[in-house]
């Protein structure tokens, strides 16, 4: 059994992309659960993570697939909470998303790619933006 941790924002090319990138995992291995991860930055009106269309999509393309998938939220620090939920379900891989920034960007501002990848000891599976429109 293969477990990934799939840390999501509301980015729907994103989630094709990463649901794109673990799709040759999961399919090869003699079975998968994947754990959708949604964190909330802000959320005074309480939207569950189903309410986001970028997880509901990933969902049904992973399920088509025949991977279980668990639906997981939180709120506050996205790298805190993807760290801490990899750890508590014991991933085998986390997959995030990452973003283009310019050089400068990437020194002068906080990266969650940049947190997790350093916070844990984990594979950690970095995807860029899909421009497909499936």
């Amino acid at each position: 059994m293969v477990r990934i941790l799939l840390a999501l924002d509301d980015d729907i090319p994103q989630a094709r992309a990463q649901t794109n990138a673990i799709k040759d995992i999961v399919q090869t291995a003699a079975s998968a659960e994947v754990y959708i991860l949604h964190v909330f930055g802000d959320n005074p009106e309480g939207a569950s993570v189903q309410q986001v269309e970028a997880v509901r999509e990933a969902q049904d393309r992973l399920e088509i697939e025949g991977v279980t998938v668990d639906l997981l939220e939180a709120s506050g620090s996205a790298s805190d909470e993807i760290l801490h939920f990899a750890d508590e379900y014991d991933v085998d891989q986390i997959c995030v998303g990452g973003r283009k920034r310019s050089p400068a960007g990437k020194a002068l501002f906080g990266s969650v790619t940049q947190d997790v990848i350093l916070g844990t000891h984990r594979p950690v599976l970095v995807c860029g933006s899909s421009t497909e429109e499936e």
